[in-house]
């Protein structure tokens, strides 16, 4: 009976011993409970993040850089930018170098107040050559026979200033009449300009001359028609008159010697070619018909603007 009662007695469940506070863990317990979790709440399934993404950074793009035929691709594209580029670039210089183009405005106070004076009373001026520096001509601000943009551009914007307040006076400002009057302006310098080339390329003529260089002889004139202009507003149309003839003979004069130091002086260099005897008439024709289409120009660009 004692036997029995001892069979039949009823076996408590033991209960599991805490591990001890005190020392390290050997094995941890994962005979019951869920995986251990970290700070954000995820399961730690184990897996090695060593080679994952970085935060933020798209798994695709990651694989594109890896990617030697992508980075293969990339440089190819880059170095084919780089070629139009270049490419660009040479082609813009065939019609515009900025070196040359940095000459022409290479001006100062001194070089712009001697000029508007020579421009103006070109009489007394004897010495009109340009002077060269090892075969390189001298910047304006130390040469003041040298050409510049700088006054022709400055020119150019006045004029049209003054036009809009000679219009305003007269109560005939429109914005499409300043306009007009800029285009126009621009478009005869343009013909003159192309009028010029094409006449030296016809005739054979070698010179040094420029785009930049004829453009800016011809740009001249504006610096007459501001003072005309401004004659005529101050003294109605007398002094409009006197004015145009002083600038036109002043700005003849000027183009006429500063032309001919670029086209007759290269005479010399086809004296020994046929038609030498008539090469030389062709020059002065051309030196002469450009300074004598300027007076033409200026009136008619300004005689609109007095009434």
């Amino acid at each position: 009976m004692d036997f029995q009662h001892h069979g039949n007695r009823a076996t408590k469940p033991r209960a599991r011993a805490s591990p001890p506070t005190g020392g390290p863990l050997l094995f941890d317990d994962t005979s019951s409970g869920h995986p251990p979790m970290n700070n954000q709440n995820y399961y730690d399934s184990g897996y090695n993040m060593a080679g994952a993404p970085a935060v933020g950074q798209e798994p695709a793009v990651s694989n594109l850089f890896a990617d030697p035929m992508a980075n293969a691709a990339m440089m190819y594209g880059s170095s084919l930018a780089n070629q139009g580029k270049d490419m660009v670039n040479k082609e813009i210089s065939r019609f515009m170098s900025m070196n040359k183009l940095k000459y022409f405005f290479a001006v100062d106070t001194k070089y712009v107040m001697k000029k508007l004076l020579l421009l103006m009373f070109p009489y007394t001026h004897q010495d009109w050559e340009v002077r060269y520096h090892r075969d390189t001509p001298l910047t304006p601000r130390h040469d003041v026979n040298a050409p510049d943009l700088y006054i022709p551009t400055m020119s150019f914007i006045t004029y049209i200033l003054l036009a809009g307040i000679a219009l305003g006076i007269q109560k005939r400002f429109s914005p499409e009449v300043l306009g007009l009057c800029a285009s126009t302006a621009l478009v005869w310098i343009i013909i003159e300009v192309l009028a010029m080339l094409l006449s030296l390329y016809l005739l054979t003529v070698h010179t040094d001359l420029s785009t930049f260089d004829l453009l800016a002889y011809s740009g001249y004139k504006y610096v007459g028609m501001i003072f005309t202009v401004l004659c005529g507003l101050l003294f109605g149309s007398d002094g409009y008159y006197v004015a145009l003839a002083w600038s036109s003979c002043a700005l003849m004069f000027f183009i006429v010697r500063s032309l001919k130091m670029k086209i007759l002086s290269s005479i010399s260099a086809d004296s020994m070619g046929a038609g030498a005897s008539v090469k030389p008439r062709f020059r002065l024709y051309i030196t002469v018909a450009s300074a004598a289409f300027q007076p033409i120009i200026i009136y008619w660009l300004t005689s609109h603007l007095v009434r």
